[in-house]
């Protein structure tokens, strides 16, 4: 006898329920849900989550087992464990919040076209491995999404469009600007002297100095990119979302630098929940 492929008269009255405003309820959720993955992804907060639905997977599949005494233990512990979600993911959800205070929650970077950011990044690329090659230290700090003002309050106002000379005029050593983080925002370095909060990271490589743990600090409190340059080995590096990669060349450096600069075309996004809402109304 062939399998019976067709939907159940049940599921037909079910989906005839299934209005406008639901549609557009579950959307929001979705993409609340996807937003709150994206912050998350890439940082050590997302191990931490992985782990707690583990738990919450061995905590089913004891409670359907009728494994009381396990069931009883990992409920009470994941009990605790959101309770302590405020500590754990303090970086985490100060970031979402301040996105949220900015109105960027569902925005995505926007900074330069094609053309501005292919400059900037070239810029970039000419001063850090002109001062690698001299082993001149820096860190270069690209602003995104989140403002960091209160960081670059603490530094030396600038004001001016980046490039290499000028950069490298910045990065002189036993100057009063040479120690601190030059914040670009935009095209234009905005301040420079500036000082990083450090890394509470104990787990990082003895290699690894104050440039790199402050660089580290900032990128786990906000969505900025920061460049270092070693002052004891010429090594380049680049600190995002609490991770850094070490070792990079200048080609490295520049894909790594131009998709998180180039502005981003907010009809693309449109088109395709367009077209994926469209589709679903004809398969309906």
């Amino acid at each position: 006898m062939p399998f019976d492929f067709s939907v159940p008269i049940q599921y037909h009255g079910l989906l005839s329920t299934v209005g406008f405003r639901d549609v557009v309820d579950i959307l929001l959720v979705a993409v609340i849900l996807y937003k709150s993955y994206e912050m998350l992804k890439d940082t050590r907060a997302i191990t931490l989550a992985k782990g707690m639905f583990v738990m919450m997977g061995v905590a089913l599949g004891a409670y359907i087992l009728e494994l009381h005494a396990i069931y009883w233990l990992l409920s009470k512990s994941i009990y605790l464990l959101f309770m302590a979600l405020p500590i754990v993911f303090q970086p985490e959800l100060r970031r979402a919040l301040e996105r949220i205070g900015q109105g960027k929650f569902l925005g995505s970077a926007v900074y330069l076209n094609a053309e501005e950011a292919d400059t900037l990044v070239n810029e970039i690329d000419k001063v850090v491995f002109n001062m690698s090659a001299k082993k001149i230290g820096a860190l270069i700090v690209l602003e995104r999404e989140i403002g960091i003002n209160e960081i670059i309050d603490t530094g030396i106002r600038v004001d001016g469009l980046v490039t290499a000379p000028f950069m490298m005029n910045v990065f002189i050593p036993n100057t009063p600007l040479h120690d601190g983080a030059a914040v670009i925002r935009g095209n234009r370095m905005i301040a420079a002297g500036c000082l990083l909060p450090l890394t509470e990271n104990r787990s990082l490589s003895t290699e690894l100095g104050t440039r790199h743990r402050a660089a580290l600090g900032l990128s786990e409190q906000c969505d900025a990119v920061v460049v270092i340059v070693s002052e004891e080995t010429g090594i380049v590096s680049i600190a995002e979302n609490g991770h850094i990669t070490r070792r990079l060349n200048s080609e490295q450096l520049k894909k790594r630098l131009r998709p998180l600069l180039i502005k981003a075309d907010p009809t693309l996004k449109m088109k395709d929940i367009k077209n994926a809402f469209d589709t679903w109304r004809k398969n309906k």
